[in-house]
């Protein structure tokens, strides 16, 4: 009797599913929708600092240990950033945004993904210079709980220093970098003041609902590590969030076009991947 064997995925893929399967319904962090090529370059980067031979075992690890949890999650998660990184970005920020975002007598912003908290330091240091930092809120989001940890302290490696300095004076700084940190023992501490109106959360974007209505939302070099169903899933979370007339900041390969929520915004400053909450769908036409 012959015996036909079904085609079927590659092992690896398999594999890759049920690690995936297992990190939700154990710790409920949801990395199904995130796109695959990427995923399954860092789950194998997770398996040989974790000595497995297979993402079987390290699946039975992570089930079973749970410190396994904590490195599996820094390989999942994207950590790399600078403060003013791509300082046109914020230039447009300070030059454009700024003068809708004081005609509001309060103000909210969601920083999504905040990894170890570069990019809130950059938008309160700016907002400080703008005289907007003690009406405004901040929301500082991140997945990773370590990261947040990270970004709650506001310490960073002093030899980052030199260029988070020549990115904030090409963003428009209004004076020098190191009159918003302290300098000892190889790290600087930045001022306390800049984080004090700062809500430090975890918020799983694939996974947790709006939790505030918001001004601005700056999320950048997130959403390209997400499959499109999963980046719909993310512009309908900041539609909701935003209010009308809020802006929305994106990383520079990250786009509204072709998305099921591109009726909801009007491009502001495209070339620097700014978008506007519209009021009416139609408006995003005009």
């Amino acid at each position: 009797m012959t015996t036909h064997v079904l085609p079927s995925e590659p092992v690896a893929q398999l594999e890759l599913d049920l690690l995936l399967d297992a990190l939700n319904r154990r710790y409920h962090y949801d990395f199904r929708s995130y796109s695959r090529g990427s995923l399954m370059r860092r789950v194998e980067g997770a398996r040989e600092r974790l000595g497995c031979a297979s993402l079987s075992e390290l699946q039975g690890r992570l089930l079973r240990e749970p410190d396994v949890l904590h490195t599996l999650i820094d390989a999942l998660t994207v950590q790399v950033s600078e403060l003013f990184r791509d300082p046109d970005y914020f230039r447009a920020l300070r030059e454009e945004v700024v003068p809708y975002l004081r005609t509001f007598p309060s103000l909210k912003v969601w920083v999504a993904g905040c990894a170890n908290g570069e990019e809130l330091y950059s938008l309160a240091i700016l907002f400080a210079e703008e005289g907007l930092l003690n009406r405004t809120i901040f929301y500082a989001t991140e997945i990773n709980r370590r990261a947040l940890a990270r970004a709650g302290a506001g310490v960073y490696d002093i030899a980052r220093l030199p260029g988070f300095s020549a990115n904030y004076q090409q963003a428009g700084g209004q004076g020098s970098l190191s009159d918003y940190y302290t300098a000892a023992y190889g790290g600087a501490a930045f001022r306390r003041d800049l984080r004090q109106r700062t809500v430090f959360s975890e918020h799983d974007l694939a996974t947790d609902q709006v939790f505030s209505e918001v001004h601005l939302i700056s999320c950048r070099n997130v959403m390209i590590y997400f499959d499109r169903d999963l980046q719909d899933r993310v512009l309908g979370l900041f539609r909701d969030s935003l209010v009308h007339g809020g802006f929305l900041g994106l990383g520079a390969h990250e786009t509204l076009r072709f998305s099921a929520n591109q009726a909801n915004f009007a491009p502001f400053n495209e070339k620097e991947r700014i978008w506007r909450r519209v009021t009416r769908p139609e408006l995003s036409h005009a």
